[in-house]
């Protein structure tokens, strides 16, 4: 029996496998987790990969256009802004902190929402229609609206920017992780946990929170780029990271009056914004292709 079992389970393949095998078959997911990469490969190495200092000002240089255009130099190779400064070297430095940005807001947003959402999905239905109603009222606003709220009251910063929105993303992960514990609390393992004599706090974080865990994984992956994109438009609208910090949305508000005579100085950030959010949304579609049982192929 063993020596008929050992083949078939050396032929199954493991679970990374597995998941790399849905996950490559979405090919703008797999051109999407390679910019990825790349872009936390930017951010990490950003001091050695920026030829100047991103506050490093060349005054005889205001407003020298990229390389490949009259008057450019391979000096500046995206050229530089208004206070002759690089516009490559702050689009690098800008990378780290959207990076920053993704990781810190939807580390608050996961861990406050799957908690609220683990305890409304255990929760007696009249505490549970509280917490849910108050999810309600807060999706109720525009997302923007109530970030921009927020920061207004907070004070304009880089940090209260990210508190804001990580407030504002929060009941999207108490509905998700609520709707997941309520069909999963309907299962036979969960039934057996119970009968078993698993506690309260065994139930929730050991028996049914690695089951919730897929939706939340793809709903961390797209709320990373919602992330990024909300930050620059309140540092664009001068509510998020203040001047001269190379954040890609403010680096869009200093240069917005030069948009005519100078126009890479709002164009390169405004594509770095377009393409980071593009293929991160890229990688998200792929990881509910991998993650999700119902979406994969027979």
């Amino acid at each position: 029996m063993s020596d008929q079992a050992t083949p078939a389970a050396a032929t199954r393949p493991s679970a990374l496998r597995e998941f790399w095998y849905y996950f490559s078959e979405n090919r703008g997911a797999v051109y999407g987790f390679w910019f990825f990469v790349a872009f936390v490969l930017c951010a990490a190495l950003a001091p050695w990969l920026a030829p100047y200092d991103s506050a490093e000002q060349f005054r005889d240089h205001i407003l020298q256009p990229p390389v490949w255009q009259e008057g450019g130099s391979w000096a500046f190779p995206l050229g530089t802004d208004p206070l002759g400064r690089d516009m490559l070297s702050r689009l690098i430095a800008g990378s780290r902190f959207s990076f920053f940005v993704g990781v810190i807001v939807v580390s608050i947003a996961v861990s406050g929402g799957v908690m609220i959402g683990l305890l409304s999905g255990f929760a007696p239905r009249w505490l549970d229609t509280i917490i849910m109603r108050i999810m309600d009222i807060i999706l109720a606003f525009p997302s923007l609206l109530l970030a921009l709220v927020l920061v207004a009251i907070l004070g304009p910063s880089l940090t209260n920017a990210m508190i804001a929105i990580a407030i504002v993303f929060q009941p999207h992960y108490v509905r998700l992780t609520r709707a997941s514990v309520l069909a999963e609390r309907q299962k036979d393992y969960v039934t057996s946990a119970r009968i078993a004599g698993a506690g309260l706090w065994r139930m929730m974080f050991v028996t049914v929170l690695p089951n919730c865990l897929a939706p939340i994984i793809v709903q961390g992956a797209l709320s990373f780029s919602t992330a990024i994109l909300d930050a620059a438009a309140l540092g664009f609208l001068g509510m998020g990271a203040q001047p001269p910090t190379p954040e890609w949305g403010t680096m869009l508000a200093e240069a917005r009056e030069f948009i005519l005579r100078a126009w890479w100085v709002v164009t390169f950030p405004g594509l770095a914004i377009l393409v980071t959010v593009l293929a991160i949304n890229l990688m998200g579609d792929g990881l509910r292709d991998a993650l999700d049982p119902k979406l994969k192929r027979s």
